[in-house]
């Protein structure tokens, strides 16, 4: 009795010994076979819905050569910018191409890939509201889409000028669009790339003056504590810069050269 009982200890301390092998997001992905896609469709020409209401631009074809190198089947799900992290935390989707910013607050929620698109704010404006400089936004009704680093900065603009009261919050870019477009708000805050769309869409929109807060490096979310799915993204960005296919894609739907996503000083 006495070496059956110590066979068993044995064998329970030699399992407790022994490594676990646990499958990470880059398994349930594979093994899945598909890869859910969180992306913002009001976010032309990074994320639309074309004349067919189907899913496309920049982030979407990323989605499409992720899943692609993954030899799985690409699922776009769709969200505003207020459920992206969300998405993330209650595994609704994968991973996240909805420019991101990398955010210190953000990173303690999800995790952060290293840059794979760069923007800068800028304003769309009331073709008669008289705005030409960001001094020429003080007084005027300003929208924002909620819970975007255009709304947290401009906020602090706002209160440093004392007109909180005239923020106007959307939940979503198209509405902010909207606002504008209707007269409702005299300048919506937006990024570089959809100022030449949302002025070509609306007559009475034009481009206004560019913000004053810092390049925006835009990262893909994911699970925080899923080191090895991280890699994998990091692997695949770089990737796409180093095959042309960052350039070749932001071409098609930016129009410009891509811009340069090292940052001075950093390793990547």
């Amino acid at each position: 009795m006495k070496l059956l009982k110590v066979a068993a200890m044995a064998a329970v301390m030699a399992g407790l010994a022994a490594p676990q092998a646990f499958a990470d997001k880059l398994d349930d992905v594979i093994n899945n076979g598909v890869l859910r896609c969180a992306v913002v469709l009001d976010f032309p020409p990074i994320g639309y819905r074309d004349a067919n209401n189907e899913p496309a631009g920049f982030d979407v074809e990323y989605c499409n050569d992720m899943a692609a190198a993954l030899e799985v089947d690409a699922e776009i799900v769709p969200v505003t910018w207020a459920e992206r992290l969300p998405a993330i935390v209650t595994n609704r989707a994968d991973v996240v191409f909805g420019g991101t910013s990398d955010s210190l607050a953000r990173a303690k929620t999800v995790g952060f890939s290293i840059p794979y698109a760069i923007y800068f704010a800028q304003a769309v404006v009331g073709k008669d509201s008289g705005i030409e400089s960001l001094e020429d936004m003080k007084g005027k009704r300003v929208a924002a889409a909620v819970g975007t680093v255009p709304e947290q900065e401009w906020m602090k603009i706002a209160e440093e000028w004392g007109e909180s009261n005239l923020y106007q919050g959307y939940q979503s870019e198209n509405e902010v669009f909207l606002a504008v477009a209707q007269g409702k708000a005299d300048a919506g805050i937006t990024t570089n790339t959809a100022v030449k769309p949302v002025s070509d869409q609306y007559e009475s929109i034009v481009p206004g003056p560019r913000m004053p807060w810092t390049t925006d490096y835009t990262s893909v979310a994911a699970p925080r504590k899923d080191v090895s799915w991280l890699n994998y993204i990091n692997l695949f960005i770089t990737h796409q810069v180093r095959s042309g296919r960052y350039e070749e894609l932001w071409q098609k739907y930016v129009g410009d050269t891509a811009p340069e996503l090292r940052i001075p000083g950093v390793m990547y």
